[in-house]
């Protein structure tokens, strides 16, 4: 039964990685995906038997699913974000399976503000950027960090999108999250550092054939979001920061809202569809919540 079971699991799961391929997601989110769903199904196999219909009956599969989700929140000690990413793929796979969401609750989610990074982080991180040796690595560091827009967004871009000469700099976000057009004001900062990457790109791609494509590798191709997702995680280790291109956003973002901006102006800004997702970045962070604890005082 359990080979037949591995049989079954193993040819559904390569038939929804063909599915998955042909999904209007971003290439991340496919990895991350496959990659999930892949951990469930050994999770089934290593079961003994007990959830040999998990991939067809509703019941027993959503006895299956709490009986996983127990496992990631206390064996394998995962944080509730990550138990809920691990529910959403499983969604996903059943899906494709035509079987109906799995009834099984989402994690709680602190209300916390997203993570992002101190001002003495910042500092850091700008500065490590601003060394950088290739011009290129600054550029996406500080078009990043000046912009917020997200790691997808700055792959998809193109030189034309990019406008650094005359009074109205401004990038523009063609396609993004959505399919949602937007445009958004450059800092004088990363204006300097996009110019100059672009007076590299063209001294480096003079003789060759390149695509059109803002931020390219050596051989004139456009580079994947992993590639420039490296860059920024190098530089934070470069810093002591650990870093993602997700961080810069939402350092970004938390930025605008505890400057005082209008919520609506920042939602434009970040691309977001709904206003909820921006009030997300008026809560308090885990430092916040630290300075407090810190400031309790008991009087001798």
């Amino acid at each position: 039964m359990e080979t037949d079971f591995l049989k079954a699991s193993f040819a559904k799961f390569t038939r929804y990685k063909t599915w998955l391929d042909k999904q209007p997601l971003a290439a991340h989110s496919k990895r991350a995906y496959r990659s999930r769903v892949n951990h469930f199904l050994v999770f089934l196999s290593q079961s003994n038997g007990e959830y040999m219909d998990a991939l067809d009956d509703a019941k027993e599969r959503d006895f299956a699913v709490r009986d996983y989700k127990l496992h990631l929140k206390r064996s394998l000690k995962m944080q509730p974000t990550s138990v809920n990413s691990a529910l959403t793929a499983i969604d996903n796979f059943y899906q494709f399976l035509g079987m109906e969401p799995v009834k099984v609750k989402r994690e709680d989610l602190p209300q916390l503000a997203p993570r992002g990074l101190s001002k003495d982080e910042q500092k850091r991180f700008v500065r490590a950027a601003e060394r950088c040796r290739r011009a290129k690595d600054s550029a996406v560091a500080l078009l990043l960090f000046y912009t917020g827009m997200r790691i997808g967004e700055c792959a998809a871009l193109d030189i034309d999108d990019v406008s650094v000469t005359g009074r109205k700099n401004r990038v523009t976000i063609r396609s993004g999250k959505g399919e949602k057009y937007r445009v958004i004001p450059l800092h004088s900062e990363a204006v300097e550092v996009v110019s100059a990457w672009l007076i590299e790109r063209a001294k480096k791609l003079k003789n060759k054939s390149a695509e059109t494509a803002l931020f390219v590798n050596p051989q004139g191709k456009r580079m994947s979001t992993a590639s420039l997702d490296l860059i920024i995680r190098k530089i934070g280790h470069d810093c002591g920061i650990e870093l993602s291109a997700h961080v810069l956003r939402h350092t970004f973002l938390t930025t605008l809202v505890r400057s005082k901006n209008d919520l609506v102006l920042v939602a434009e800004i970040a691309g977001h569809k709904r206003l909820e997702t921006t009030r997300r970045y008026t809560l308090p962070t885990q430092t916040d919540q630290e300075r407090a604890i810190e400031a309790v005082v008991v009087d001798e």
